[in-house]
């Protein structure tokens, strides 16, 4: 889980809703540290915005309510966001548990939603991206998981084992 600090903020998101209803929501909030310029740091792992990353500086727009809305990206951190819906045990709170404890040995860190069985990884470029690519591959062959890219970085691309 995040630890949220004085100094973070609610960063909204707009996001499309597909005919299939996904994301289950068209904004999603994200803490984030104002930088005092316009921009923020985000300061968590999105569940559904596709396109950013934990620790990407973003151009923020305050509406007339005074809610934070995301703009663009003005620099990114170099982190990736992988999600993955858990299927194993039923995408369990303990299969969530070891989804993230597995990945967390490979030097991601991340956080499990019970709601949508999922599993919300930040992907460092410190990490063993081709380690980690080969067994998010492994696990939806095996049908433990789907999973997707939200973000992700040429480092991400290139370690590819296929």
């Amino acid at each position: 889980m995040t630890a949220i600090s004085d100094d973070q903020v609610k960063l909204h998101f707009r996001m499309e809703v597909d005919e299939a209803g996904w994301p289950p929501a068209s904004v999603e909030s994200l803490w984030a540290v104002d930088l005092g310029d316009g921009t923020v740091r985000l300061a968590n792992t999105p569940w559904f915005v596709r396109g950013v990353a934990s620790g990407d500086v973003i151009r923020v727009r305050v509406d007339e309510e005074g809610v934070r809305w995301a703009g663009k990206v003005v620099q990114a951190s170099d982190n990736c966001t992988i999600r993955l819906i858990v299927l194993k045990d039923g995408g369990s709170a303990e299969a969530r548990q070891t989804v993230l404890e597995t990945f967390h040995r490979l030097g991601t860190t991340g956080e499990g939603i019970e709601q949508f069985r999922m599993v919300a990884l930040r992907v460092p470029p410190s990490a063993d991206l081709a380690r980690i690519r080969k067994l998010l591959h492994h696990g939806e062959t095996k049908g433990w998981w789907h999973w997707e890219e939200g973000c992700v970085t040429a480092a991400w691309t290139a370690a590819d084992p296929n």
